[in-house]
């Protein structure tokens, strides 16, 4: 089908609603939605978890399955209205022009086909164009994509590659046939957030040479104020606030809006001082929604008998007619009023000592052969010298990318592996050895995980008091089953959770309620330490202000030493007394939060810094996207393990950085970094977040 030239613009959403059928009844997942997506723009669809976001997606490509139902409005493209497309024009329009990147990349590609010929396939069965001019296109898409060695790339099965290049291939064949509309369905939540930073340039730039419309569906806001032109916000099925990047962030005019922005760790917020607000209540489900404005319930400034009385439309901001908010009272409300504090919060008096590392190392020994177990062996050095120590009531944050060793070293601090050399001393007894079978109740019960995804962790046959009293009589808490139900009542107020929810099975909790009761399990014992693996990294932004602060508060409460293990370093900043950057199994900086998030800065930590999206248009970020992947732990480079990577590399004389691992050197404050950098060149390091004069 050939394209047509068409300066309207690209996609016209206007008064959409969608329902889902089931037996019982009709559900709305979306009401009265409208936006439009001009040419060349990228418009941000942003929203916590069952908003509407990805129904909106698969409305537009019309792709509801059997129960979902357009009940309302229409979805144009470049004028023509979707739903009076016959199914053959519409598989033309997919694909073609309109093209979808999913969260998952491994969900479209066929495994068993090698690259070249899957990028291929797009222009010979949307164009008719021959294989010789589709892979030469390919090629072209790769490099633009930028992959190194291309060639190769196109020759490799989906499994070979990493999951970042894996994305840049989805990303590719979205492109091959050069589509009008590309919408992205949160295209980055499963990357590092190196290689989300390298995509989301990719995106941006790609947009630019291709002068593709985006639709970009994410939960971050910090992406969408790097990638988008426009931004939606939605709530509930409906779209509350709609406008330019400038306008939505510096000039919110829903109390949504605010209250999402109030609930993320933006770089002036302090636990202590200037707490994360977590929106209050819980999302209603598609059955429940209130009367009036769905917000309602969660706002700080609903009027009975005026919010709840009927539906309330989208209206614009009086003097900008491209801003419009669904609020009945934005006029009245003002938006400056400084933020009412939540209490201040005494910070807990950091104590001894609890847990030491002293040179652990684990390593890995796999054949060199995966098919053959047999022939030579090879190592894979998972952690390489980890030395530190953390004290009662404080929080050490460990960053870095995946496959840097983070969760190796969880392991071995679990007793789920043993320690290849070195030594974990707990309370001064050594613990590296000990395999959690062979370790006594107290030692279990001191050291416990919160683990990233709540789903997977409770059972799901069993209630939720069950699962907490079946840890108290592991821990042999209570003499018996009457005194383990009262701590496990006391155990649902700690992780704020009603009382009544010890009768719920699992699968009625949402992800934020399940990650509650997997802390009330990890602090059942008494915990000293606990390892919280990515904790938030799950939930819904508002939801993970709250369980963050329900950790902080629980940390001040039990003087609990927290090792909390994440990659995003806008919650680490918050909540963290000292932080630990690791890549490929070094440490290659720690030092207190404030020692690392400002110069001097270890190469790795300056790169990590800048790739963090921030949410705040005040924000000045220098720009570094790192080359390449993270190399592998099975075969890692010579010399520093970052040189491959770096761009101060070419400051070090001779060829020190190929050659010899660093040592670890103390700056001022015993802030370490193991760099081969003069300390001349570490003091000539700018700070990459800096805040923009007004």
């Amino acid at each position: 089908m050939a394209k047509m030239d068409y300066d309207g613009p690209i996609l016209e959403i206007d008064k959409f609603s969608i329902s889902f059928f089931t037996r019982l009844r009709e559900i709305p997942a979306v009401m009265d939605f409208s936006v439009t997506v001009q040419p060349g723009e990228a418009v941000g669809l942003v929203g916590e978890s069952g908003c509407g976001k990805s129904t909106v997606a698969l409305g537009v490509m019309q792709d509801l399955g059997k129960n979902g139902r357009v009940v309302g409005g229409s979805i144009k493209f470049k004028g023509r209205d979707l739903a009076e497309m016959s199914a053959e024009e519409l598989r033309d329009v997919r694909g073609n022009e309109i093209a979808m990147i999913y969260q998952e990349p491994m969900a479209s590609l066929n495994p068993a086909m090698k690259i070249g010929k899957q990028l291929a396939e797009v222009p010979m069965i949307h164009e008719g164009i021959d294989e010789a001019e589709a892979i030469e296109r390919a090629l072209q898409v790769v490099t633009d994509v930028k992959l190194a060695d291309p060639a190769r790339i196109l020759d490799s099965y989906p499994h070979q590659l990493s999951g970042g290049q894996q994305q840049r291939i989805v990303i590719a064949m979205a492109l091959m046939s050069k589509p009008a509309l590309l919408i992205l369905d949160e295209p980055t939540t499963a990357l590092d957030v190196t290689v989300e930073a390298a995509i989301v340039e990719l995106v941006r730039d790609l947009g630019k040479k291709y002068g593709t419309s985006m639709l970009f569906i994410s939960h971050n806001l910090g992406l969408v104020l790097e990638t988008c032109d426009r931004i939606c916000v939605m709530y509930s099925g409906e779209a509350v606030e709609r406008g330019s990047i400038e306008d939505v962030f510096d000039e919110m005019q829903h109390p949504y809006t605010q209250a999402l922005f109030r609930s993320i760790p933006l770089p002036g917020a302090d636990k202590n001082a200037r707490p994360l607000v977590a929106i209050p209540g819980n999302f209603p489900l598609p059955h429940e929604r209130p009367t009036g404005c769905n917000f309602g319930p969660r706002c700080d400034y609903f009027e009975a008998g005026r919010c709840d009385r009927s539906d309330i439309s989208m209206v614009n901001v009086s003097g900008n007619d491209r801003h419009a908010t669904r609020c009945l009272k934005h006029e009245e409300i003002n938006w400056n009023a400084s933020i009412t504090v939540g209490e201040q919060k005494e910070k807990g008096e950091i104590g001894d000592v609890v847990l030491k590392m002293d040179n652990l190392k684990k390593y890995y020994e796999v054949s060199a052969n995966a098919l053959f177990s047999s022939g030579s062996k090879k190592v894979v050095k998972a952690n390489e010298t980890l030395s530190f120590e953390a004290r009662e009531s404080e929080t050490l944050a460990i960053v870095g990318e995946s496959g840097c060793g983070k969760s190796t070293f969880a392991k071995v601090l679990m007793g789920l592996e043993t320690a290849t050399d070195g030594e974990i001393l707990l309370d001064n007894q050594s613990i590296g050895n000990t395999p959690i079978a062979e370790r006594d109740t107290k030692t279990v019960a001191d050291v416990q995980m919160v683990f990233q995804n709540p789903f997977d962790t409770l059972n799901p046959s069993m209630t939720v008091g069950r699962q907490i009293i079946r840890a108290l009589e592991i821990f042999k808490i209570g003499k018996n089953e009457a005194e383990r139900k009262t701590r496990m009542l006391e155990l649902l107020d700690l992780v704020k959770l009603p009382r009544e929810f010890a009768d719920r099975m699992p699968r009625q909790l949402s992800g934020g309620q399940k990650q509650r009761v997997g802390i009330a399990r990890a602090f059942s014992g008494g915990a000293r330490i606990v390892v919280a693996d990515e904790p938030v990294s799950a939930l819904d932004v508002s939801v993970q202000a709250a369980v963050t602060d329900l950790l902080m508060e629980i940390q001040r409460n039990e003087k609990t030493t927290l090792l909390f293990i994440s990659h995003d370093l806008s919650i680490v900043r918050y909540l963290s007394d000292r932080v630990m950057v690791m890549y490929l199994g070094h440490v290659v900086e720690l030092g207190t939060t404030d020692q690392v998030f400002s110069p001097p800065y270890h190469p790795y930590t300056e790169a990590l810094l800048s790739a963090v999206p921030i949410a705040d248009t005040s924000i000045e970020k220098k720009h570094i996207v790192l080359d390449g992947d993270i190399p592998s732990a099975m075969n890692p480079p010579s010399g520093c393990p970052f040189q491959t990577r770096c761009r101060w590399k070419s400051e070090v004389p001779g060829n020190l950085c190929d050659t010899e691992v660093p040592h670890v050197r103390t700056l001022d404050g015993n802030h370490q970094v193991k760099c081969h950098l003069s300390d001349e060149k570490l003091s000539e390091m700018e700070p990459v977040i800096k805040i923009a004069a007004e």
